[in-house]
């Protein structure tokens, strides 16, 4: 049956593409492949339409290599699998969804009997806040939430609107340096008993830090074992390896959308089951609600609302190549190749990372701290980049004025050589000499 679903969805993508652009029945209608001139640095994506066949894409749209922690580019089969149109309520959509859950479990290592996977309409956001707002109790509600960036302090905030807790305790540590587990331990030991629910960020992307979430959930789980333990691995799942027996998590969430190399559209969300059934009736939230959108899901294949059919598709297609690929060992050599490449080069330019070398730094993104020359100016920088379609990320840390550059989604050590390239060609533009002198 499955193989005839997939003999249907490549027969209606291509059905879905003959037209495309005037392209000839049977055709793809995609014009060309990537390229690269390494000359200039310059990266050539390929065209879906050209701007005098009817219902052309607007030419002025050109297709970007995205050095980002997400949305980031994706393969063109994944693209190419959202040319399908599928009902909701479509027998081979509901099983791609279930597919796709019990695909996920999976690839966390665990059990199907103890895990499930949530899937949650929405941006990575919307999964976290569904977790939070489903998994912290009404009555009496004591949070901490550990943090060090950006995304740890978001947590506190989706936490500090719910009306029960009034404000969560947040433990935070400065953005360029580690987790102190010393200082964990003793505000866990201070609370106690009495908390309910510990948060904490995996890799926080807006500096590129790993933390070190199952040493913390060991530490809950010895002072604090009655309290549920969540872990945000928005941008680390799929590529950084991550136990979450290990970490004793109850809740983990991550996107469809960042190391697994789906489109935007959609988060996940994996709970055990026995905290899942405990959580009946915490939901602040009518669309939030994970126990319901579980519920639904098991009972139906179904979503309780519109779900995103064409970005699921994506998924499912993004999830065989990752298979493909050799899984998440295969992916994490891949993204620590493009890391090393990228670090060692913007080293000997005389570039100089936010983190020192004794953080535990992922090899997702990297900040780099903004040159101290008279001539540099971002702005100009970024939009040097983003005219020879290469698209970096402006820095989200306070500790300094950074940048930012991701080592994830589609892309190849070839596509570092090419953004390194364009980097010191931008740099003599804007007459910096290299390497630079801190």
């Amino acid at each position: 049956m499955q193989s005839q679903t997939l003999r249907y969805m490549s027969a209606s993508w291509r059905s879905a593409t003959s037209g495309l652009c005037g392209a000839r029945s049977g055709s793809t209608g995609i014009r060309g492949i990537r390229s690269t001139n390494l000359q200039t640095g310059v990266a050539v994506w390929p065209r879906l339409c050209s701007s005098s066949a009817p219902g052309h894409l607007d030419p002025s749209v050109k297709q970007k290599k995205l050095f980002t922690p997400g949305p980031l580019g994706v393969s063109m089969t994944t693209k190419q699998a959202m040319l399908v149109d599928l009902g909701s309520r479509d027998e081979a959509f509901i099983r791609i969804v279930r597919s796709v859950r019990d695909e996920l479990v999976d690839l966390s290592g665990e059990s199907r009997d103890d895990l499930t996977c949530i899937p949650v309409q929405g941006s990575g956001t919307f999964a976290v806040e569904a977790a939070l707002t489903t998994s912290i109790p009404r009555t009496r509600p004591s949070v901490l939430v550990i943090a060090n960036g950006a995304y740890g302090h978001r947590l506190a905030e989706i936490v500090n609107a719910l009306p029960e807790t009034g404000s969560c305790v947040k433990l935070t540590f400065p953005e360029d340096q580690p987790m102190d587990l010393d200082e964990i331990e003793g505000k866990l030991l201070e609370m106690g008993r009495k908390l309910t629910n510990v948060a904490a960020v995996h890799c926080e992307t807006s500096s590129g830090q790993i933390n070190p979430v199952e040493d913390i959930g060991k530490l809950v789980a010895k002072h604090a074992p009655q309290a549920s333990y969540f872990i945000d691995a928005m941008s680390s799942f799929g590529a950084v390896p991550l136990s979450l027996s290990a970490a004793k998590a109850e809740f983990m969430v991550t996107s469809a959308n960042k190391c697994l190399q789906g489109v935007p559209g959609f988060s996940l969300v994996f709970a055990r089951m026995n905290a899942l059934r405990r959580c009946g009736g915490n939901s602040r939230s009518l669309s939030l609600d994970l126990c319901k959108q579980y519920h639904g899901l098991e009972q139906n294949g179904q979503f309780r609302f519109t779900p995103p059919t064409h970005t699921i598709l994506a998924l499912h297609q993004a999830l065989k190549e990752l298979r493909e690929e050799g899984g998440v060992e295969g992916r994490r050599k891949r993204y620590q190749e493009n890391s090393e490449i990228l670090r060692s080069s913007m080293a000997k330019l005389g570039f100089e990372e936010l983190l020192d070398r004794s953080t535990d730094k992922s090899y997702i993104i990297t900040s780099f701290k903004l040159p101290n020359h008279p001539n540099f100016d971002f702005k100009t920088f970024y939009s040097a980049l983003s005219s020879r379609n290469l698209c970096i990320y402006p820095g989200k840390v306070t500790a300094a004025e950074c940048f930012r550059i991701g080592t994830i989604g589609d892309l190849h050590a070839s596509d570092i050589h090419v953004l390194l390239k364009a980097i010191e060609d931008v740099m003599k533009e804007m007459d910096i000499p290299l390497p630079l002198q801190q």
